[in-house]
């Protein structure tokens, strides 16, 4: 690209303004707490120790950082913080399953721990922190092991973390001992209770975001494929829906989603259009075994493929999924920034609400919109991954954008200064503590203040 928005955000400081853009934004609050229509905390403030910029009031504390040590005499906290959720615990404490997307030549790899590592060349996991109610790290050690490129995933409505590998390489690959490209459930304050078991019924591809149906227990997956053809929007069916920890390890049917008439959802630019009768095809292989499922025989009405299919969450009796750019110079059928999509499965029904596109404000948050999840007062907080300045910002009811965070470790130099995405951005259950993850160098911020 040219100078992108993100650049011109980072010339500008970032300031919150009025938004006038295509897309009913009321609808990603759906289901959710009534946003207070306010404008977000003022400015980021410049931090003095060069590690994160907040608005005026608001405090963080570094949790973890990698390299730091594990409990338990486990080793080193692994490198690539990613995907991450807060669960409630015992007497006021809260868990916290991170995400560690490391490929096979990590810096720091998760380390080997038995009964929790599915394959010992894998370098990828998670890790859990066990905090209490100041946000004070009472032990933090390895949740599961031996997994590859774990980047978002999903919380149950049971309390476990869903983790997810955003590959699809074989055993024999990158010195891997075991076919890789599988979810699997985590629990974080009992490891040992998940083990390291993929759900292989829930396929083999790229994972990336997960949103579980809580009155129904279908599962909805998304998948970042990385070359054309891109990936897939699926649901999968357990034969034990809403079972509790372990309940996904029996299996079920996967599907993947089609569009009458759209192969590429990039190719829809209106806000508000409207898809009725969607349907679900069943996938002729969900392990991938000779063929990886995107590039499977659907039948002659083919499947529907979106570029860079991202965070997915659940509010109002509908799943929201993002797709968080698509280039027609890498093969999709359209170009934009973002977009994100609605599905209810009530009325069959796939609703395009928001398009983050070059024609759209600048003030909008970045061209790559990507973890998200559901502020407790109202509205979102979104993770931008992309080059330049790296921001979470916050999004209300009334169409506000605000940022509410910028990351301020350079990795780069002083005349070409670089800045790692954020990720895993998530509050704890009493709403008084965001949690979010610097990406690279690897790094846990707990977020407090007067939020509204």
């Amino acid at each position: 690209m040219t100078a992108t928005r993100r650049q011109v955000l980072a010339q500008a400081g970032a300031v919150g303004a009025g938004i006038a853009f295509t897309g009913a934004f009321s609808e990603l609050f759906a289901g959710t707490a009534a946003a207070r229509g306010h404008g977000g905390y003022g400015p980021l403030v410049p931090d003095p120790d060069g590690l994160l910029d907040l608005p005026k009031g608001f405090r963080y504390k570094v949790l973890s950082r990698e390299g730091d040590q594990l409990s338990l005499g486990q080793g080193p906290v692994p490198s690539n913080h990613d995907g991450m959720a807060a669960f409630a615990g015992r007497r006021g404490r809260v868990h916290l399953v991170r995400n560690h997307e490391n490929r096979h030549n990590a810096r720091i790899g998760v380390p080997a721990v038995e009964g929790l590592t599915y394959d010992p060349m894998g370098k990828g996991g998670c890790t859990a922190l066990e905090l209490d109610g100041r946000n004070n790290v009472l032990s933090q050690q390895v949740a599961i092991a031996g997994t590859a490129v774990n980047c978002a995933g999903g919380p149950t409505p049971w309390g476990t973390w869903l983790t997810c590998e955003e590959t699809e390489d074989r055993a024999g690959t990158n010195g891997y001992t075991k076919d890789h490209g599988f979810v699997f459930e985590v629990d974080g304050a009992d490891p040992h209770r998940t083990g390291a078991v993929p759900l292989t019924a829930m396929g083999r591809f790229q994972h990336e975001a997960i949103a579980i149906d809580p009155s129904s227990g279908i599962v909805y997956e998304t998948e970042d494929a990385f070359e054309r053809p891109f990936g897939l929007f699926y649901r999968f069916l357990p034969d034990k829906p809403m079972g509790g920890t372990g309940s996904l390890r029996a299996g079920g049917a996967l599907q993947a989603m089609r569009v009458p008439g759209v192969p590429d959802l990039s190719e829809i630019q209106e806000t508000g259009a409207r898809f009725d009768r969607i349907e679900w095809v069943p996938v002729p292989d969900s392990q991938a075994k000779q063929t990886p499922i995107r590039l499977q025989d659907f039948g002659p009405k083919g499947i529907t493929h979106a570029q860079k299919l991202e965070g997915c969450y659940w509010g109002g009796g509908a799943v929201y999924f993002v797709s968080s750019f698509a280039r027609s110079a890498e093969g999709s059928a359209g170009d934009h920034y973002g977009q994100v999509w609605k599905y209810e499965p009530g009325r069959r029904r796939l609703t395009l609400v928001i398009v983050f596109g070059p024609d759209s404000d600048v003030q909008l948050p970045g061209e790559s919109p990507d973890n998200i999840c559901l502020a407790p007062s109202g509205g979102l907080m979104v993770c931008e991954d992309g080059n330049g300045a790296q921001h979470v910002y916050g999004l209300t009811k009334r169409g506000r954008v605000y940022p509410m965070a910028r990351n301020a470790q350079n990795i780069g130099t002083p005349e070409e200064p670089e800045w790692g995405e954020f990720a895993g951005v998530a509050f704890s259950p009493d709403g008084g503590t965001m949690y979010v993850n610097c990406y690279t160098p690897g790094t846990t911020f707990a977020i407090t203040g007067p939020w509204h």
